[in-house]
């Protein structure tokens, strides 16, 4: 006797089917969509669009931060992140390599610098070099006067986040590239200079060009090391602007000025990840 014959009421009870992996992943999306869409659509509705345009889009206020917005503003932020970005990596390689040193005071004293930069905020790095250095050392003075101070501070941590980078880079190389190096007649720190860190750069370019990304919106934080009128960046210039006019289009405007280098970046960034994984495949 069969299972069927033994329970004929089984026939009679209809088989539960449910949905397949697929139509539940749709059905996610199309909750998801339609959450979106359905927020979208009710904060077009609820916003003062005549208040918010009459507090951040005047079109007067915009065009008479011209063309200092450019010229001034933003060439002035491009040089902090640049040269910060500059002083961070130099000294970011050195602490790469203090961490992966065979003497233990280097990576003692490379691990006690990454710890603490990684761990203060950046403003109390700016404070720092404002304030605390000029009273540690009277009569002092940091090369480049406020671009210095800048791309002191912006390297310093920076160079905390570049050196873990690096580190991580190096050690992805695969080993054999050394010992294929040594016993070609290379010298170890040739070898490092030659072989190694090429390849290593390789691997972190798309990091660091995140890093980058990052200095660029740090660098509103010169504005506690006080700056001249020749010398403010775009959230400075944006504020000052914003505090005469007693509108905040001048701040708006300088967001979408981050955006011009944001966004560019952020798609190179993108470019070299996937460049990146296709060379693995």
């Amino acid at each position: 006797m069969t299972q069927a014959d033994a329970d004929p009421d089984t026939e009679l009870q209809p088989r539960r089917k449910g949905l397949s992996r697929r139509q539940k992943r749709s059905l996610s999306r199309g909750v998801q969509y339609a959450v979106f869409v359905a927020a979208v659509v009710a904060f077009a509705v609820a916003a003062d669009w005549e208040r918010l345009q009459n507090q951040f889009a005047q079109g007067e206020i915009a065009g008479r931060m011209l063309p200092d917005v450019l010229t001034l503003a933003l060439k002035n932020t491009v040089i902090y992140t640049v040269t910060g970005f500059v002083v961070g990596l130099a000294l970011g390689m050195v602490i790469a390599l203090m961490r992966l040193s065979s003497v233990g005071p280097y990576r003692w004293l490379a691990g006690v610098y990454i710890e603490i930069f990684r761990g203060l905020p950046a403003l109390l790095i700016f404070i720092f070099i404002g304030v605390a250095v000029p009273l540690a050392f009277p009569g002092t003075e940091i090369v480049g006067g406020t671009y210095g101070k800048v791309a002191l501070a912006l390297g310093l941590v920076a160079a905390a986040y570049m050196a873990e980078t690096i580190r991580a880079g190096i050690q992805a190389v695969p080993k054999g590239q050394m010992e294929a190096a040594r016993s070609l007649g290379f010298s170890p720190a040739r070898a490092m200079v030659s072989i190694i860190i090429p390849q290593a750069f390789r691997i972190i370019l798309p990091p660091l060009t995140n890093e980058l990304v990052l200095l660029f919106k740090d660098s509103s934080l010169v504005l506690f090391l006080g700056v001249t009128l020749e010398e403010r960046e775009l959230s400075k210039y944006g504020r000052d602007l914003a505090s005469q006019t007693a509108n905040s289009t001048p701040i708006l405007v300088a967001g979408l000025c981050y955006l011009l280098i944001t966004i560019p970046l952020g798609f190179v960034v993108r470019r070299m990840e996937a460049k990146a994984q296709e060379a693995v495949r």
